[in-house]
């Protein structure tokens, strides 16, 4: 008789073994997916990871229903790479694997009949073929591409030499190169020789915003050589990319976000991990809880293949590596076209609001530097990082304020939709018509909106804060002939959104673009020529030991969006502390100072790079029980780290 170990896609430490029925004993293969009865009445789909002849001792094995494949769907490579994903972060193998295969891959529905074998991997009418690009051919890969390989100045090209110098000693190199340097004009030298080799290329993104922007740059050199792989296409189109990458003519490029790197790899050779310091490369909930660039690496080393990591603001832990002999480090410090930085001017938005200068969200400066830019027909990027109407609401009677049920944190107001939500749960709730504490506010929705959901801002005078919605409003008051557009999470839920967005935008059919971190992502805009950071304070103040890194990130590469070709932009930085020591290195672009202050604080208190943290969640219906395991656990925990662990704490 013969068994088969398998893994499901549950949350669950175990494998478990189900009996071969002598009709599909020669059908099922290491890396096929099987149907198997799971529970008292239900089934799923179970993947094989080893086949053998020993019966389990004890247990009644039960006979798998059907085969799902005819050739396996994961490759040994992949499942070498899920085994350690799981060791590492601390999660089940089918955790693993029911994040790594599209939606569609884990639901097959039992037929009538014994077994569902397919043909094997296709090619897909939806996918375009790569022409003069198989394991056998060497001839150029751009025919199916309208331009040609970009031009290298002496600063890149300089850079692409010590890039492929530095793989000869570490398999991981680090490209520091300041905004607007020509970083992709680099990657697409190193992903033009991978390919002539006959090798394939990861190009891992942090965010499905940029994806638009950068495969079409790619797709006009690489034509039908480029695939694309993120959660906003349909899980169709993700399993036929999947299917593809099995067949003998793969995509020698694949364009993605985190969840690229669980596809399957046949000949990787590059990974280019752009933007490497983004926060959105880790992923929270659910398991696994794993960091895309750190894991990228991994996959490299395990394959084989080199890896770069590029940024204009390197990630503390990734600068530290580089600074340590771990990883390789290049500088590229130059302009593309040697344009010089964006020019920061600094307003003391505390000092304008005691002079009554300024009532608003736009200090007086801020507007007329608008004024001009619009004057000469360029465009304006203005950077909130708060999305919705307003962070908070309150009775002008008696100062309650909502707040969310689960989190204890105030519900942000959404005015397009009249509702509030919390950002952090995703609790929802309708505006009350009377303040819940006092009950003598006759119609709080109708003082917030004064009975025109449409009515100017100014006469919201219960909403507190800014945020990215209510700063389109305020445009729109202050500039209505101007076009303005918001990026945020709330306009670009969709594929079609976001890309209408950067698109419009590109293409000058917007003239002012309002939004969150989505803005500071390294999009390329021709005629931006004004960048006004609103709040740099609200990034300052977040209970984060890495909120200085942060707010540097972002103000540093949402600067970089302005003048980035022939003439030099310029930066409107709104502020209540000037004087802080972060402030000056923005203006001078000062990476190198702000990573020696906030390292030596992290080394005083043992912050990352230096040590490495583990948080500890405990979740329960009922408040007793969580307080009673945690106390336990915080215990057993204490008897092991000392004083290195703290806790508990309710959040």
């Amino acid at each position: 008789m013969r068994y088969a170990d398998v893994v499901l896609p549950v949350p669950l430490p175990e494998l478990f073994t189900y009996a071969l029925p002598q009709s599909l004993q020669d059908e099922v293969q290491v890396g096929c997916r099987i149907l198997v009865p799971f529970g008292a009445k239900s089934t799923t789909t179970a993947l094989v990871l080893r086949l053998h002849d020993q019966c389990p001792e004890g247990i009644e094995t039960k006979d798998i229903l059907a085969v799902v494949d005819a050739v396996p769907v994961v490759l040994p490579a992949q499942l070498t790479f899920w085994k350690w994903m799981a060791s590492y972060y601390l999660c089940t193998l089918g955790e693993v694997y029911k994040a790594a295969l599209p939606g569609k891959m884990k639901k097959v529905r039992k037929t009538k009949t014994s077994s569902l074998t397919q043909s094997g991997p296709s090619m897909s009418p939806l996918l375009p073929p790569c022409r003069n690009l198989t394991s056998s051919s060497r001839m150029s890969p751009y025919q199916g591409g309208d331009v040609g390989i970009p031009h290298l100045s002496a600063a890149q090209h300089r850079a692409y030499d010590q890039i492929c110098e530095v793989w000869h000693q570490h398999p991981v190199c680090l490209l520091h190169g300041v905004t607007s340097s020509g970083k992709t004009e680099i990657y697409i030298h190193l992903i033009h020789e991978a390919i002539a080799r006959g090798l394939q290329v990861l190009f891992l993104l942090p965010e499905i915003v940029l994806t638009t922007q950068l495969t079409d740059r790619l797709r006009r050199v690489f034509g039908g050589c480029l695939g694309v792989y993120h959660s906003k296409y349909s899980d169709r189109q993700r399993e036929e990319v999947w299917q593809r990458q099995l067949t003998p003519n793969p995509f020698p490029l694949i364009v993605g976000v985190r969840s690229s790197i669980f596809l399957p790899w046949q000949r990787l050779g590059l990974v280019i991990v752009d933007e490497e310091h983004e926060n959105s490369f880790k992923q929270q909930e659910p398991a696994p809880r794993y960091h895309a660039r750190d894991a990228a690496i991994m996959l490299a080393a395990q394959t084989g293949a080199r890896t770069l990591l590029g940024t204009a603001t390197p990630s503390f832990e990734s600068y530290y590596n580089a600074r340590m002999g771990k990883y390789g480090l290049v500088n590229l410090t130059e302009r593309f076209g040697q344009v010089q930085l964006p020019e920061v001017e600094i307003v003391d938005v505390a000092e304008a609001r005691r002079k009554k200068l300024m009532s608003g969200p736009f200090s007086p400066r801020l507007l007329e530097a608008m004024r001009q830019a619009l004057s000469e027909h360029r465009q304006v990027i203005l950077f909130q990082n708060r999305r919705g109407y307003a962070p908070a609401i309150e009775c002008t009677l008696c100062g309650w304020t909502p707040r969310c049920p689960h989190c204890d944190v105030t519900l942000t107001l959404h005015k397009r939709t009249g509702r509030m939500t919390c950002h952090y749960c995703g609790f929802t709730t309708d505006i009350p018509d009377l303040c819940p504490s006092c009950n003598l506010t006759p119609s709080f929705r109708r003082s917030l909106y004064h009975g025109d959901p449409t009515c100017q801002l100014a006469s919201l005078s219960l909403a507190l804060g800014f945020g990215t919605e209510r700063i389109e409003d305020e445009i729109a008051a202050c500039f209505p002939e101007a076009r303005v557009a918001r990026m945020d999470l709330d306009t670009t839920r969709t594929r079609s959104a976001y890309e209408k967005l950067i698109h419009d935008f590109q293409d000058h059919q917007t003239d002012i673009l309002v939004g969150t971190q989505m803005v500071t992502k390294g999009l390329d805009f021709h005629h931006v020529s004004l960048v006004g950071i609103l709040s740099a304070d609200s990034m300052l103040s977040q209970p984060d030991f890495r909120a200085y890194e942060h707010a540097f990130q972002m103000m540093a590469q949402v600067a970089g969006r302005a003048g980035r070709r022939n003439e030099r932009g310029l930066v409107i930085l709104q502020t209540r502390n000037p004087d802080l020591p972060i402030i000056s290195q923005v203006i001078q672009n000062d990476y190198a100072a702000m990573y020696a202050t906030q390292m030596e604080e992290r080394r005083q208190f043992s912050y990352p790079p230096f040590v490495r943290l583990v948080v500890m969640y405990v979740k329960h219906r009922h408040t007793a029980v969580v307080n009673i395991l945690a106390r336990d656990a915080a215990q057993r925990l204490a008897a092991l780290f000392g004083t290195r662990e703290l806790g508990p704490d309710e959040p």
